[in-house]
């Protein structure tokens, strides 16, 4: 089977929460849009011709805003299905009860994606109250449809303590996948949010040994902070293949390789977590993954600390969040710990 190439598609900006860390919602002017039916026919149009000419298969992460909020959602999801392109919804637990459920189940899709923020009194404080009961009440509906329940967490100083409590939450639940990722700054940096490095490195220790006491559960943890590498390396967890090309880029963040976002506006962007567009849908999905907009993502030669580290080819921490503190995609990860002498 062809790789797949992901596109997270958001395809309304409306949603029941205003979550305190929202990238969209993190200026008050944001008027919330929606795509218009022709132009999500369209785009999906775009998408297949896209991954055509790179033989891959499309693989559609529709998220918003809650995405179930789009006024056309069913339909668009009857166009997904005849396409027969497979799909994961990020979205909220309020419009979901049991025969909904197995409408989407019906549609093809395979997973549905939720989020906690920390223990039931900080996840309220950051997202909107009840919403942690709510969201737990959904996770065995979604089960019981036969979709996949995964759950995502955005951590900060804000919540880090709750996290591995939060571990033992899901598996208790039965979640099927659980990850987290940092807060991305995006409309200034948050002091009191921020994670010093030392202490993201403790904080990934007590999850590795939460993840190996419940490694027998059925809930797969997903590493999806590339700063998991640095610290599976120096605990001898993983090491470099030796026969990998010292040029070649093998893991890290998807900019520019096999991912992209769709904003409800009809905008290209490399990532969602910091706000640069580098194209349009209407002038060619392919046309912009190909442009020296996006190429601007792939000069790894550029990062500030990371290209003079080994693993270069496998980490680079989160470009995004360097981003949201510096404005500068290849800044510093402020939350890499590990000491890189400069070749310079």
């Amino acid at each position: 089977m062809k790789k797949y190439f992901a596109v997270q598609w958001h395809i309304t900006d409306n949603c029941d929460l205003r979550c305190k860390h929202c990238y969209i919602y993190a200026s008050k002017k944001v008027k919330p849009v929606e795509t218009p039916w022709d132009k999500l026919l369209s785009t999906l149009e775009g998408i297949l011709e896209h991954c055509k000419f790179l033989h891959r298969e499309p693989y559609l992460y529709i998220t918003g805003g809650d995405p179930m909020l789009h006024s056309r959602f069913w339909d668009f999801l009857e166009a997904v299905h005849d396409l027969k392109i497979p799909f994961t919804i990020m979205g909220n637990p309020y419009h979901l009860d049991k025969e909904v459920c197995n409408v989407l189940y019906s549609l093809g899709c395979q997973r549905f994606q939720l989020s906690l923020d920390g223990l039931a009194r900080t996840h309220d404080q950051m997202r909107k109250p009840g919403s942690y009961q709510a969201t737990l009440n959904a996770i065995p509906i979604i089960r019981n449809a036969g979709i996949s329940c995964a759950v995502m967490s955005t951590v900060s100083a804000k919540n880090i303590a709750d996290i591995p409590k939060l571990i033992d939450v899901v598996v208790e639940n039965q979640v099927d996948v659980y990850a987290f990722a940092r807060y991305c700054p995006t409309e200034g940096v948050k002091s009191n949010w921020h994670i010093k490095p030392q202490d993201y490195r403790k904080f990934l220790d007590t999850c590795w040994h939460k993840f190996e006491e419940h490694s027998h559960s059925n809930t797969t943890f997903n590493l999806k902070d590339h700063l998991w590498t640095l610290y599976l390396y120096e605990n001898k967890l993983w090491q470099i293949p030796k026969n990998s090309d010292p040029r070649g880029i093998y893991d890290g963040c998807h900019c520019a390789q096999d991912h992209l976002t769709i904003t409800a506006a009809g905008n290209i962007m490399a990532c969602r977590r910091f706000n640069r567009v580098v194209g349009k849908v209407e002038d060619g999905i392919y046309d912009a993954f190909m442009s020296k907009e996006m190429d601007e993502f792939r000069h790894y030669g550029l990062f500030v600390k990371c290209k003079d580290c080994l693993l270069l080819r496998f980490c680079r921490g989160c470009p995004a969040v360097a981003y949201g503190y510096d404005r500068n995609f290849y800044a510093r990860d402020p939350q890499c710990w590990r000491t890189v002498k400069s070749s310079v």
